[in-house]
């Protein structure tokens, strides 16, 4: 990949819409049937968003369309450093 390359990553808005629904990160895991471990990771931006998590966040956000839990961002990549 070049340095300054855009890349296309899929994003959530389920960490903003569950402020208010569910009392935690616990709780909305429980909901969503994803390993606590998982909605951690995927919130902190250290995995990607997959199948398992978009199904989970369905059964949590019932009343909401994918449009409204996930969005594509553009984002630049920047080569990795050598060292």
């Amino acid at each position: 990949m070049k340095t300054g390359e855009r890349v296309m990553k899929l994003k959530t808005r389920v960490f903003e819409l569950c402020n208010g629904k569910y009392r935690n990160v616990a709780e909305l895991a429980h909901t969503t049937g994803v390993s606590y471990d998982l909605i951690y990771r995927v919130r902190r931006g250290e995995r990607g968003i997959h199948g398992r998590f978009i199904i989970g966040a369905t059964k949590a956000f019932p009343g909401y369309k994918l449009d409204d839990l996930f969005y594509v961002s553009e984002e630049s990549q920047d080569a990795p450093e050598l060292k």
